[in-house]
């Protein structure tokens, strides 16, 4: 078969585009360059699209050979064992699932991958070089894992995002975004640092110095603290909560007078961490005004006063003045002034009552919540355990269900003031009164694994609420953080759990069915947390 005649002259440094426009389009719609419109045209199109193709090849100039790359670093930690990195490889191309439904009885490995991440971080284990980019996708896809999963990539996940613009992220995540830091014991090289260098770079600098020494990066950032711009002085300042300390008081003190409102509330919240401070002190003067306690009444009562002006002292210690929407402005500095006072400062104002005695006195005119409720962001901030004891309460109190003057957000914060082993005993003792309905959020911040006491209160919870005849779908959340953080050790107690129980007349039809899928999958989950452990055991000196 003859083609037309095309025309090989014709093509200008356009045709390429024009001939991808034409077979776009259709030849019917658009008439390709250097040809005829006609039943022709398609044929035309092709050859056309093949003497361009030619002439561009033939058109290449050599280009200079890029730089070679410098090789990788060594990474001097032990290799992974054999099971464990075959584990990996299953780990990570495991993907969640599309399209809902029931999700069976086989493990959700992707919810695996972080606390397998964290142990083999705790045993210091190096990643085989070929997991490297498929453990950075992983991380890509979910910030949550970024930390631990850098952490354990180690120095060749910094080499191999500069040469992956989908990686960039290992650069921003890494201190210095991957540049070495200097000796620092070096002053030189630290300033030259600290003066010239970028500002993910100075942020981790200032960092490394504070851990180490907190005098000297306090020291070093008073340096250029005038001439850093705003958004960069909140930033720096954020560092100064690793090791802070009354040393730092006179420099935060400074900060009070910054141009930047948030500068300003950073400041004075670092300052109302310490309780010996003098905006501490001032804050006390404030709070104690406000609120006093009543011995006229039958019982002592305490009694509310709440500011009726923010003044600019208030402001200038960081009292927000404009209360948000929907907030009162005196209620809403009166927290602020309770929140930033110390808590050691309140015994001697309420008749030199324990915080447990104090937390039970009647407050008048409904102001209970809302100084319950700063007095609860005061013991998170000062990580004040008496205070949060005793705003905690019982776990079997009836007001520990909630609403109560404390809520259950405001019980998870406090918690994490607590030890685990006292936050998990406070834990099982809520589970064993009121049920698991109001426990995730509390269940979230105890310790991995949960300790016996808990792991067989939350079983024993699962197992009355399957009795119940109630279909699983409602604790599913608790069922999932069962999978993660129960004891392996508790698989061999759920094995009478697997069974199909006879449906009762008021029991959900088909409930029984699925609790026996939701303890199969729970203990299968389980019993492979068990296997990833002991494949990430350090090999015997023995070597068997």
């Amino acid at each position: 078969m003859n083609s037309p005649s095309v025309s090989v002259d014709s093509p200008t440094p356009a045709a390429w585009e024009e001939l991808v426009t034409a077979a776009l389009l259709g030849t019917d719609r658009r008439t390709p360059p250097g040809c005829a419109p006609g039943r022709e045209a398609p044929a035309a199109l092709l050859d056309t699209a093949a003497v361009e193709t030619v002439r561009r090849r033939a058109g290449l100039q050599p280009a200079r050979a890029a730089r070679r790359p410098r090789p990788a670093p060594d990474d001097p930690r032990p290799a992974l064992p054999p099971a464990a990195a075959r584990r990996l490889a299953m780990l990570l191309a495991d993907r969640p699932g599309g399209g809902g439904g029931r999700r069976g009885t086989a493990p959700d490995l992707m919810e695996l991958l972080p606390q397998w991440l964290a142990t083999v971080n705790d045993r210091g284990f190096a990643p085989p070089p070929e997991t490297l980019p498929a453990l950075l996708d992983a991380a890509r896809g979910r910030t949550d894992l970024r930390p631990a999963a850098l952490a354990f990539a180690g120095p060749r996940a910094v080499w191999l995002a500069r040469l992956n613009p989908d990686w960039r992220f290992a650069l921003r995540a890494t201190p210095g975004g991957g540049a070495a830091l200097p000796q620092l014991d070096d002053p030189a090289e630290v300033q030259q640092l600290w003066q010239e260098g970028l500002f993910a770079e100075r942020v981790a600098l200032l960092s490394a110095i504070r851990a180490r020494e907190p005098a000297a990066a306090r020291d070093l950032l008073a340096t250029t603290w005038a001439t850093e711009r705003a958004e960069d002085r909140l930033m720096f300042l954020d560092s100064l909560r690793t090791g802070l300390g009354p040393p730092d008081e006179a420099f935060l003190e400074q900060a009070l007078a910054d141009r930047s409102r948030n500068v300003r509330a950073t400041a004075a919240e670092l300052l109302s961490a310490l309780p010996g401070s003098a905006l501490a002190a001032r804050m006390a003067v404030r709070a104690g005004a406000c609120v006093a306690l009543d011995h006229t009444r039958d019982t002592p009562t305490i009694i509310v006063e709440a500011p009726h002006e923010c003044d600019a002292g208030m402001e200038r210690d960081g009292v927000v003045a404009k209360a948000p929407a929907g907030r009162g402005e005196r209620s809403w500095w009166l927290g602020q002034l309770v929140e930033a006072a110390p808590l050691a400062a309140w015994p001697g104002r309420l008749g030199g009552r324990t915080p447990g005695e104090i937390v039970t006195l009647p407050v008048a005119d409904d102001w209970q919540g809302e100084l319950h409720a700063a007095w609860c962001r005061a013991a998170v901030r000062q990580r004040d355990g008496a205070w949060a004891r005793a705003l905690l309460g019982s776990p079997a109190a009836p007001e520990a269900g909630g609403p109560g003057a404390v809520s259950l957000a405001e019980r998870a914060k406090l918690l994490g003031t607590l030890g685990p082993a006292e936050r998990a005993e406070w834990v099982a003792g809520f589970i064993a009164t009121h049920g698991l309905s109001e426990a995730f959020q509390l269940l979230g911040v105890c310790a991995v694994p949960w300790s016996g006491p808990l792991g067989r209160a939350v079983v024993d919870a699962l197992n009355i609420a399957r009795d119940a005849g109630s279909y699983p779908w409602s604790f599913s959340g608790v069922m999932g953080l069962a999978e993660r953080c129960l004891d392996p050790a508790e698989a061999s107690r759920l094995d009478g759990l697997l069974a199909v129980p006879d449906e009762t007349e008021d029991a959900s039809p088909g409930a029984g069915g699925y609790w026996a899928e939701a303890f199969q999958r729970l203990v299968t989950t389980l019993r492979l947390r068990a296997a990833m452990l002991d494949e990430l055991k350090p090999p015997s000196p023995s070597g068997v």
